[in-house]
């Protein structure tokens, strides 16, 4: 997969600058790319359309900053051109994804559960990057990116920020809420692999055993 309908305004030097620094990025662009379609063919089509736009507007890109940030900015944006309005099931995931971040959640930006496995740690304990892409898919679109850059590409929230054209703060809280629910969904698998030890409930108190404690 390359770029096609090269600019001819293009000069030498800027296309192998061109393939020596994006082309190697070829790879991750197609892996968010799948992330966000859930189909190979639709992947295919928008990673390809993604590289196109990086071609054409290669002379926007800033020397020392982040390639995949800037890459990854390009798939998001022409994501959304050409699947908002056809993609009816982005679009209630996307107002589901609005109503939890504006609902009232004290701990919401605050720190994960000691107990909770990180998407990362479970994907490397499990073994299996099929387990945590099929639970990335069940997430809202942009809780999907959020915790892709984060945690499988590594961006920071700042770069993530730029990606998703938002502020920090709901980065945060998108990458939160994305790992929570991330967490529901691979506890169990992590339970039968026996990463984790399932948690039982203690046994109910009976009304006597109560008064006596009362009573102590």
């Amino acid at each position: 997969m390359t770029p096609s309908g090269s600019d001819p305004r293009m000069d030498a030097a800027a296309r192998r600058a061109f393939e020596d620094t994006v082309l190697p990025q070829l790879d991750r662009v197609f892996g968010m790319a799948l992330r966000l379609t859930r189909s190979r063919a639709e992947a295919e089509d928008l990673a390809q359309d993604v590289m196109v736009r990086a071609y054409r507007f290669w002379a926007s890109f800033k020397p020392g900053t982040s390639v995949r940030s800037w890459l990854f900015t390009i798939v998001r944006n022409t994501f959304i051109t050409r699947y908002h309005t056809a993609n009816r099931d982005r679009i209630a995931n996307g107002a589901l994804a609005v109503h939890h971040e504006s609902a009232d959640d004290d701990g919401a930006c605050g720190p994960a559960p000691a107990h909770m496995l990180t998407p990362e740690q479970a994907l490397g304990r499990l073994g299996t990057r099929e387990r945590i892409d099929a639970a990335l898919q069940q997430l809202p679109p942009d809780y999907r990116m959020a915790v892709a850059l984060a945690d499988i590409e590594g961006l920071s929230y700042k770069e993530i920020a730029e990606v998703m054209e938002c502020p920090i703060g709901t980065v945060m809280s998108r990458i939160y809420r994305g790992r929570r629910q991330l967490h529901t969904l691979l506890y169990p698998a992590a339970v039968e692999a026996g990463l984790v030890v399932e948690a039982k409930a203690e046994p109910p108190v009976s009304l006597a055993a109560y008064r006596k404690r009362g009573q102590a």
